[in-house]
């Protein structure tokens, strides 16, 4: 961490826009690379090693992280990949996706799109949400409910 933390957290930083995700994924990427040491083969430098893994990472936090909170669990199964390092064509497809995802959000009436991003995005809980936003608790719970039924419904149909 002390040789190559700097550079996978700018490289983090750079894909994932934000500094509260660059530390996550800066975290998973030593993670992995500690509990996958053995398979590191010295094909390349340690740091580009490094640095695959953050960019699999990163990518895999943006379109997981928010298509998961948002797309009901058994609808993201059905397209998901379950491949630690995914291929090219699918992380393409991925981008798509959440590029795809975002534009569905947007669309949403603002008192449902603004509680999912809240919760999906900035990761609120409920209760946080309610305070933010000065509404009671149990109507954050039926926004962020329909905000998914119409999400879904949008998605699914993939209406433009």
């Amino acid at each position: 961490m002390r040789s190559y933390g700097k550079d996978v957290w700018n490289y983090a930083f750079a894909l994932s826009g934000t500094r509260d995700m660059a530390d996550d994924i800066m975290q998973d990427v030593f993670f992995k690379a500690l509990k996958h040491l053995d398979t590191f083969r010295g094909e390349s430098s340690m740091k580009t090693w490094l640095l695959k893994i953050t960019r699999n990472t990163a990518l895999n936090h943006k379109t997981t992280w928010f298509i998961r909170k948002v797309v009901p669990i058994d609808k993201w199964l059905e397209h998901g990949n379950k491949s630690e390092f995914p291929s090219a064509e699918t992380k393409a497809l991925e981008r798509i996706q959440l590029n795809e995802a975002w534009t569905h959000v947007m669309k949403l009436p603002v008192k449902f799109r603004e509680v999912l991003i809240l919760f999906a995005y900035h990761g609120m809980t409920q209760k946080e949400i309610a305070e933010t936003i000065r509404i009671p608790e149990g109507t954050v719970k039926s926004r962020l409910h329909h905000a998914r039924i119409r999400f879904a419904e949008h998605y699914q149909r993939g209406d433009d």
